[in-house]
């Protein structure tokens, strides 16, 4: 993987992209801009309509200077020509599935993927009128099966949460151009340093900012990168119409925390492979799912596509009850990882999630689609994000946990 879309080295790039002196002071830091509307010194019109890429700022839920830094530093990052930053993870993909379909419109999604996606497009999409197809995206050949003349979004996810499944994402590419239809991708597992998204044919590239942009587990936020022309149309339709707009608090904190994400990724991962390496050795432990494994049942694709195979672990202990219980004796044994949701931050946290628990609320899988989520997930996996602390220190308190 190469960072050609990139100017500058990744550190210089972290560092200093979105990022200058401010004007007013020569401050070194670049300050937090919370006022929500600005002083005109020229007439102006009152839309959004009316805006221009040279438009001075007006008010907040339009752009705003902090927020404005931080989608220059993600774009820059992921390579790309622009960045609409969001309130969340989940109103990035609202954004972009509410910009780009309406009724009648058909959309093809990853059977596995967040759940909260998962769910919104299951549940939500179709009382909208937009047809919806959950298909297992690790087989391209199950894309194109499912691709209609109507189809105006493909979206994927890769690494997948929860159970660190991979996409061809060329492959797919290939699919989408073929048929006229975007392709939107969810890398937040991925981190934009994981993966060329560009390179790979990606129209607009997801993050949840909340995990590793931030990686500090203190602010919420989205954001999707793509050209300036599918951004222009989510700012329009997404940011300034459905108000899903990031506040400049969070967006200097994330800013913040994007900085160092170059060393922290390098990190995460050097860490979740030492962690995956104990665990695959560990009797106790059944199976162990992680991008950086020899064993992982598609690690000639994760070496061909992504540049760094991220903190994301998925491991099994056996059925569900064995399951259940380990995770209670982590609830209370462990001392340095924290038993919590969410991932990605400098912190290591791990989350038990039950196969039939996520069947019956987000996924909804039967027949060969279950049938592949059992192979990687069996009754159910713990999901870890390892985080920044020594690997030796993780390993102890996992082994103190695992009983």
């Amino acid at each position: 993987m190469t960072d050609t879309n990139r100017p500058t080295g990744l550190m210089t790039t972290a560092i200093h992209a979105g990022d200058a002196p401010d004007p007013a002071t020569n401050a070194s830091a670049p300050p937090i801009h919370m006022s929500s509307t600005y002083v005109t010194e020229n007439l102006a019109g009152f839309s959004a309509h009316d805006l221009t890429p040279d438009s001075p700022y007006v008010y907040s839920r339009w752009a705003n200077p902090t927020v404005t830094g931080l989608e220059a530093k993600i774009a820059a990052l992921q390579g790309t020509e622009a960045c609409l930053a969001t309130a969340s993870g989940m109103a990035a993909a609202s954004a972009i599935f509410f910009t780009f379909l309406s009724a009648g419109d058909h959309l093809i999604i990853s059977d596995v993927s967040y759940a909260g996606v998962a769910e919104l497009a299951r549940e939500t999409l179709p009382r909208m009128g937009i047809e919806v197809s959950a298909v297992n995206m690790s087989n391209p050949e199950g894309v194109a099966e499912a691709l209609r003349p109507n189809t105006r979004l493909i979206h994927t996810e890769t690494p997948v949460n929860p159970i660190c499944r991979l996409t061809d994402l060329a492959a797919v590419s290939k699919l989408a151009r073929q048929s006229g239809a975007l392709l939107s991708c969810d890398a937040t597992f991925a981190s934009p340093l994981g993966l060329d998204t560009v390179e790979l044919g990606v129209d607009l590239t997801l993050h949840s900012t909340t995990k590793y942009i931030g990686g500090h587990g203190d602010a919420v936020g989205g954001a999707i990168t793509g050209s300036s022309a599918l951004v222009s149309k989510l700012r329009t339709e997404a940011g300034i119409h459905h108000g899903g707009v990031l506040s400049p608090f969070n967006a200097w904190l994330i800013a913040r925390g994007a900085t160092t994400l170059p060393l922290r990724m390098q990190a995460h991962q050097a860490g979740a492979l030492a962690l995956a390496q104990w665990l695959e050795a560990d009797p106790r432990v059944t199976k162990v799912i992680y991008p950086g494994l020899p064993s992982h049942p598609q690690a000639e694709l994760a070496r061909r596509q992504m540049a760094n195979t991220s903190g994301m672990i998925a491991f099994q202990v056996g059925n569900a009850v064995t399951g259940e219980r380990i995770a209670q004796q982590m609830i209370e044994r462990l001392k340095v990882i924290h038993y919590a949701v969410s991932l990605g931050h400098h912190r290591s946290l791990i989350f038990w999630m039950g196969t039939e628990g996520l069947m019956e609320s987000s996924f909804h899988l039967r027949g060969s689609q279950l049938e592949d989520y059992r192979a990687y997930a069996g009754d159910g996996i713990f999901r870890m994000s390892v985080g920044l602390e020594n690997a030796d220190d993780l390993i102890a308190d996992l082994d103190r946990a695992l009983g």
